[in-house]
């Protein structure tokens, strides 16, 4: 997704500039170019040997820097970038670019750029909710930049509020999110679920399953990295992060997911059942937990809707099935009554296909009948190739 992409980062002076050191880390290891452009008063808080040893790039920090190939021409710098990323963004430097003022480096190649500009605010919560921080950061979002709000925390006057740098994780999510615009799935909607749920026995617990959720959060970046519009319902999943750019519908039971299915898909074009939905729940759940001093529990099982069955529409549906014997057999089969587009099976008796891993190998099994066995990949290598085929379809 990164590969061979000219990503202009840029660096102000602000505390929160150290974390760029991570942003440029984390570009670099996904195989994009980082030019990193830094401010005068950015070089306060972070050397710039940091930054070129992380990418291996010179780093800008002058308009007359004879070192930079860019040194003299800022134009060429601005023509060169795929993105121009600003983290952290001071409320000066956001008021610069307000107002077009274009006094160092990094506000000219703004201001030349004809590429998409995301800006990472950072600053004490007083100042990111002062009005005129706010009317300036409307009028970047009216011009088409890409604003990724703050988080709240602790801040370094050692105060709590909002105004902490965005986590490179999620800057990362929105900078594929932004290059992804012109994708192959760009303006299509796709639903994701992800997860397993849980039906709750009491107040403490609950039937559940092995699923992480890793599968389903592979398809949503996915779809998102390619242009669309994605909606994830998911479960609780402690171990993942929430993908940036994409549309969260938390919820926990099978009747949850399902009623937060049906009301997504009104306007989707592909629904990507990932997720492992209860088969059965308590006919009745208590009220209060049931003491361990009860010398036995037997509870009452029914079945929990069937999702992708009950759910009609039209658009693609993708199906998930986890097998321990006669994969392809029992995948068909419910490709066949749940009347799907594509279903992906997977041996779950496979250590390296199983739960809570981060590769898998599945085989897809289309409406056509044809049966393709892939080979072991990572869950995102898988997610894209499933991609590949509600690509296909679509059109």
């Amino acid at each position: 997704m990164l590969t061979d992409k000219t990503v202009i980062l840029g660096i102000t002076g602000g505390i929160a500039a150290y974390k760029a050191a991570d942003i440029a880390s984390k570009l670099t290891q996904a195989g994009a170019k980082v030019e990193v452009v830094m401010t005068e008063s950015a070089t306060r808080f972070i050397a710039p040997l940091t930054l070129r040893s992380l990418t291996g790039r010179p780093v800008i920090t002058s308009m007359w820097e004879l070192a930079s190939e860019f040194s003299l021409e800022h134009i060429a710098l601005a023509e060169a970038a795929d993105v121009v990323v600003i983290a952290p963004a001071t409320a000066a430097t956001i008021a610069k670019l307000a107002v077009g003022i274009s006094d160092d480096m990094l506000t000219c190649v703004v201001l030349a750029t004809k590429a998409p500009v995301i800006v990472a605010p950072a600053m004490h919560a007083n100042m990111f909710q002062n009005s005129i921080t706010q009317e300036n950061m409307a009028k970047l979002k009216a011009r088409g930049f890409t604003i990724i709000d703050p988080g709240y925390g602790h801040l370094a006057s050692g105060k709590i509020g909002l105004g902490r740098l965005a986590e490179t994780e999620a800057i990362i999510g929105i900078v594929k999110q932004v290059l992804g615009r012109s994708g192959d799935l760009a303006g299509k909607r796709i639903v994701v679920t992800a997860g397993g749920t849980r039906e709750s026995i009491d107040p403490v617990r609950y039937i559940g399953n092995r699923s992480s959720g890793k599968m389903g959060y592979a398809m949503a970046e996915a779809a998102r990295d390619r242009g669309a519009n994605v909606t994830l319902i998911t479960t609780t999943s402690p171990s993942l992060s929430k993908p940036a750019g994409v549309e969260i519908i938390p919820v926990e039971t099978a009747i949850q997911m399902r009623d937060a299915v049906a009301k997504a898909v009104a306007l989707a074009d592909a629904l990507i059942m990932a997720a492992a939905v209860a088969d059965y729940q308590p006919k009745k759940v208590a009220e209060a937990k049931i003491k361990k001093e009860t010398p036995s529990l037997t509870l009452e099982l029914i079945r929990t809707p069937d999702i992708l069955t009950e759910i009609k529409g039209d658009f693609i549906k993708v199906g998930f099935a986890a097998e321990s014997e006669d994969v392809v057999a029992n995948a068909r089969q419910k490709l066949e009554k749940k009347v799907l587009d594509l279903m992906v099976a997977n041996d779950i008796t496979d250590k390296e296909s199983g739960f809570s891993v981060d590769t898998n190998k599945v085989t897809l099994i289309d409406r056509d009948g044809r049966v393709e066995e892939l080979p072991l990949l990572t869950k995102r290598e898988v997610a894209d190739k499933i991609l590949d085929r509600v690509v296909g379809m679509l059109k």
